[in-house]
């Protein structure tokens, strides 16, 4: 009996001061997160690009400044593309908002007639406003996007450089680092590929339905889908005020929400599952809880980084004998669970 008692107090005592490392940890991760969100994104990006940087040192024979310089020119690529097409998602919002504003102000000025007419009353004029100011509001948070995508790229990009000037390419990683390594890699080359031929779909799809601005959704479709679950959902009902604004048949909303949405639907249940295998191994609801906590601590990037941070928990939790149950439970195995055999 006494035994049974030690052990829940010793239980009891480790869980408080993992609830207490917990949310000291979250704390200094919300103060931090100016540098923490380049330095993490910088990780993964060494991670998905180290071994071309080993391939070009081990068999190509380049000198490591020259394969570093290789890969950093391909990640700044990659930055100044995503930062191009965020830039010219602004211009062209920019261009169109005036045409869409007024749009949309027709559209509920018919809609409020109609609800007069069935004695229904509604202010008119704060309505009007709020969606005169919706879009420039857009705009202007599109344009600090861009600004700090390229603030944060000259950071990223120091860091890429120093942590794989560190590396030894002709070493071979083994133990957790090879896990953790090998899981965020895959993770990443996978989800890469799969959101930019959902975007590339999404975006053909609104295309050739007509709506216009098709290919900014279809960017939009890329960006989101990195964020698990959610992300998806947001991208297929984005179109909705540009298409009630643009067509004046109302049934062609369907199809704008529709299609992309089985696109999303199609991808993330049958083809993701396919290509990841079992994947990082983490339960949909250690998922949600993820995107949750780092979406309060570092907004949308934490979101889009939620997964494979909760992917490196599992995995070092599952090292060690008093965490183990936190990793099982964060991969869906619940304590005592045993699978059912099947009665004859």
């Amino acid at each position: 009996m006494n035994t049974n008692l030690r052990d829940e107090q010793v239980w009891l005592a480790v869980g408080s001061l993992m609830i207490l490392a917990g949310v000291a940890l979250a704390g200094g991760l919300f103060y931090t997160r100016a540098v923490m969100i380049p330095f993490v994104m910088a990780i993964f990006i060494t991670t998905a690009v180290s071994p071309i940087v080993d391939r070009l040192v081990v068999r190509a024979r380049f000198p490591g400044w020259l394969a570093i310089s290789v890969a950093l020119i391909l990640v700044l690529a990659i930055l100044l593309l995503l930062g191009a097409a965020l830039a010219l998602t602004v211009q062209t919002v920019l261009s169109t908002a005036e045409e869409y504003t007024k749009q949309v102000t027709d559209l509920t000025q018919r809609l409020f007639a109609e609800l007069h007419t069935h004695g229904m009353k509604v202010d008119e004029q704060a309505v009007s406003d709020q969606i005169k100011s919706w879009l420039p509001g857009l705009i202007t948070t599109a344009a600090g996007t861009v600004t700090s995508v390229v603030g944060d790229g000259v950071l990223i990009s120091f860091f890429v450089i120093f942590l794989l000037a560190g590396r030894d390419s002709h070493q071979r990683q083994t133990g957790i680092y090879a896990e953790i390594e090998a899981a965020i890699r895959e993770y990443i080359v996978t989800k890469t590929i799969i959101s930019a031929v959902g975007g590339l779909l999404v975006g053909l799809i609104l295309w050739l339905l007509g709506l216009r601005m098709a290919p900014l959704f279809g960017l939009l479709a890329f960006l989101l889908n990195y964020i698990p679950n959610v992300g998806p959902i947001v991208a297929s009902l984005l179109p909705i005020p540009i298409a009630f604004a643009q067509f004046e048949n109302p049934w062609m909303v369907i199809p704008v929400v529709a299609l992309p949405g089985t696109v999303h639907m199609t991808i993330g249940n049958f083809v993701e599952p396919k290509l990841m295998g079992r994947g990082l191994e983490l339960h949909p609801v250690a998922v949600l809880l993820a995107l949750a906590l780092l979406g309060l601590l570092w907004g949308v990037i934490g979101m889009v980084l939620a997964v494979p941070i909760a992917a490196m928990a599992r995995i070092v939790l599952s090292r060690f004998t008093t965490t183990r149950a936190l990793a099982e439970l964060l991969a869906g195995e619940l304590p005592g669970a045993r699978p059912m055999v099947p009665m004859l």
